[in-house]
């Protein structure tokens, strides 16, 4: 079975190289705005949609031509997949993936990427990279790079460059070690509750961080924008920032690890995180009710990330040789898993579940998490989502095919 995996490492450049990193990545962003800004004028000319043949071939005269001479600096193939890109983009908005794309902007996701192996070269020995136009520099190897190098992508981030290199190699079809099957219900109190009655505390890393950062934000509003002493404030900004999501993601990391090593079968709540996090203020016409309350809400439960919590769970399971089994998540928390019984009148607290019918009584999280199971077990005796609905299921093994670019060691030598 074949593995794709990507690993991140912090760069180690000298000036004359970091100025060449954001003389690369803003020629990236160019070619793709001035791009986007063509397929835009062709579409509204009721032309069709250029491919990315033909627009490689432009690419050919912008770097050609009088007015863009200095694209003639950026390296070629960086320049010809953020046509690639934009192409993707454009696939996903058709494909009612994502919404239709934005011209980029600088200082915001600057980053380039180099997509075949033969562009640059990796020194394990020494600790370097060859990059095209860039030569070798230095990097943070902090673990071993295991496979064929495919591809790596230059980013920056809170001042920081990095690179993610993907690799693939052959490995053998995993096989579980573990043989237990288990439901998990998230939540903000808790962060996820477990069938057998555990739970996982949430680590709430905005929230603690949170006065730092509006204290940080407020002294960047007073400066004057784009002087020195406002992009040292935006510096500070941007840490925080980073800080933040990196707690978050260690945290999920150490949590989904530690579910997919000791389960074989884990169900989890099908949840639409974009819809329950929806603004709640409305408009002139139509205002909402309880906006400062609901605007807490959608705070508390972005700052779970039960997204990247099921996408890591998903291939860390096929990993170990494990399934992940998604299911509708209504009324889990108000089903008597004893006799089935189903009314709201059996949850009257947050916390606390009681069945009028049989008198079960038991915490409301667990009950989430224990009906989350029986339905993931009908999902794959069945192929049903279990709750009479006539919903699609989303019942299958967890994907082995990506790998995010903050793996673990642990995670590695447990594959």
């Amino acid at each position: 079975m074949q593995r794709l995996q990507a690993y991140r490492f912090e760069l180690i450049p000298n000036g004359e190289q970091q100025r060449d990193m954001r003389r690369f990545s803003g020629a990236c962003r160019f070619v793709f705005n001035k791009a986007l800004a063509l397929q835009k004028a062709n579409t509204q000319a009721g032309e069709k949609f250029i491919g990315y043949v033909a627009m490689a071939k432009r690419l050919t005269d912008w770097r050609n031509g009088a007015e863009t001479p200095w694209l003639k600096d950026a390296p070629c193939h960086p320049l010809q997949h953020a046509l690639k890109d934009l192409e993707r983009a454009y696939k996903n908005f058709f494909a009612k993936r994502a919404d239709f794309p934005r011209f980029k902007r600088k200082g915001s996701g600057e980053s380039f990427r180099y997509p075949d192996a033969k562009q640059f070269k990796l020194d394990a020995g020494n600790g370097r990279i060859f990059l095209p136009k860039l030569g070798w520099m230095r990097l943070r190897l902090s673990r071993e790079v295991l496979g064929t190098l495919k591809n790596a992508t230059i980013s920056l981030n809170a001042g920081r460059w990095y690179v993610s290199i993907q690799t693939e190699r052959e490995v053998e079809q995993p096989v579980p070690t573990a043989s237990t099957a288990i439901g998990i219900d998230m939540g903000i109190t808790r962060f996820a509750a477990l069938s057998d009655g555990t739970f996982v505390a949430p680590l709430n890393s905005f929230k603690k961080h949170e006065q730092r950062l509006a204290r940080y934000q407020r002294r960047m509003s007073r400066k004057v924008k784009f002087s020195k002493n406002w992009l040292k404030a935006k510096r500070r900004v941007q840490n925080t920032h980073t800080r933040i999501s990196n707690a978050r993601r260690d945290y999920l990391h150490k949590t989904s690890t530690t579910i997919s090593q000791n389960h074989a079968f884990v169900c989890i709540e099908d949840l639409r995180v974009r819809n329950m996090s929806k603004s709640a203020a409305g408009d002139t016409e139509k205002p909402g009710k309880n906006v400062r309350a609901k605007s807490g809400l959608n705070k508390a439960i972005l700052d779970q990330g039960w997204f990247e919590f099921r996408r890591q769970l998903e291939y860390k399971l096929g990993w170990n040789g494990g399934t992940l089994v998604a299911v509708p998540a209504h009324n889990t928390s108000r089903t008597c898993p004893c006799c089935g019984h189903n009314a709201k009148e059996n949850r009257l607290t947050q916390s606390k579940f009681f069945c009028v019918d049989c008198g079960y009584e038991e915490n409301a999280d667990v009950v989430g998490a224990m009906n989350v199971l029986a339905r993931g077990h009908r999902v794959a005796a069945c192929a049903e989502d279990g709750s009479g609905l006539g919903r699609k299921p989303k019942a299958k093994p967890a994907s082995v095919k990506q790998e995010p670019t903050e793996a673990t060691m642990h995670e590695v030598s447990h594959a």
